[in-house]
């Protein structure tokens, strides 16, 4: 599954994960290899991607949306930043 994090001024990230968890508008949800088809509206809170090495990468987002389509995922964001 791939993964796209776009900002309006720059891709944040971009590459092969095994899942990401996103705040969506009405609860959390993580979508994994073979999700079904899904545009959502994302809130405020946390991004986690477990990328295809298995490492954790977590953003806080202001506000976004989410597509996932045929095992791409595409992230577009605002007000983000990275965690450690």
């Amino acid at each position: 599954m791939n993964l796209s994090v776009l900002t309006p001024e720059k891709e944040i990230f971009g590459g092969s994960i095994k899942s990401v968890k996103v705040p969506g508008k009405n609860g959390q949800f993580e979508v994994l290899d073979g999700h079904a088809p899904i545009v959502s509206a994302l809130g405020q809170g946390e991004i986690r991607i477990i990328d295809a090495a298995g490492q954790r990468v977590t953003y806080q987002i202001q506000k976004g949306f989410i597509e996932v389509l045929n095992n791409e995922v595409s992230l577009l964001v605002q007000g983000i930043s990275e965690e450690n």
